[in-house]
């Protein structure tokens, strides 16, 4: 099974306006901040998944980002930046976003039915909402949980036939009622 990862707001949360507390890398004119517990995430998900990351971001910004927060030994299948999305106009804010299609993936020999996305923007897979898992958007909060209810959610799904039949809206009450 393929499991995709976004970057910002999913993984990390990179400004131009640092917070209150010190940053943990840089990347251009950004500070970046890891989510909690993306690096047991990233671990835990590399014993369940083939890993890959795509992100709406530029690739000079995501490369960078991706070396930061894989571990020595954990290589994503592919990295993908705002290159590999296709821009489309939304009627309801009249601006213009990223989408990500997955039917490129599928091109490349993953069948759609063992793809998993985790993304914080459901806009950007409106196609493929099947295949989406929807974290909160991280925005630099040191309590922030999410990470961890998916190392527990995750590896249930990953010997699924097919994931897009399976309903993952509500994967917080399957991790921890009461904490969704």
């Amino acid at each position: 099974m393929l499991l995709i990862l976004d970057l910002d707001e999913t993984l990390v949360h990179a400004t131009d306006a640092p917070l209150e507390r010190a940053h943990d890398f840089e990347v251009g004119p950004y500070v970046v901040y890891r989510r909690p517990g993306v690096d047991a995430f990233i671990r835990a998900m590399d014993a369940h998944f083939e890993l890959a990351v795509w992100t709406s971001s530029t690739r000079l910004y995501a490369e960078p980002v991706v070396a930061e927060l894989f571990p020595a030994g954990i290589v994503p299948s592919f990295v993908w930046s705002r290159e590999r999305c296709t821009q489309r106009f939304n009627p309801e804010t009249y601006d213009f976003e990223w989408a990500k299609n997955l039917d490129k993936v599928k091109r490349k020999g993953y069948p759609l039915e063992r793809v998993l996305m985790i993304d914080d923007t459901p806009e950007k897979l409106a196609k493929h909402y099947g295949n989406l898992v929807r974290v909160k958007p991280f925005e630099g909060d040191p309590s922030d949980a999410e990470l961890f209810g998916l190392i527990d959610y995750l590896p249930t799904l990953a010997d699924a036939a097919n994931v897009r039949r399976i309903e993952k809206r509500h994967w917080r009450k399957a991790w921890a009622p009461g904490d969704a």
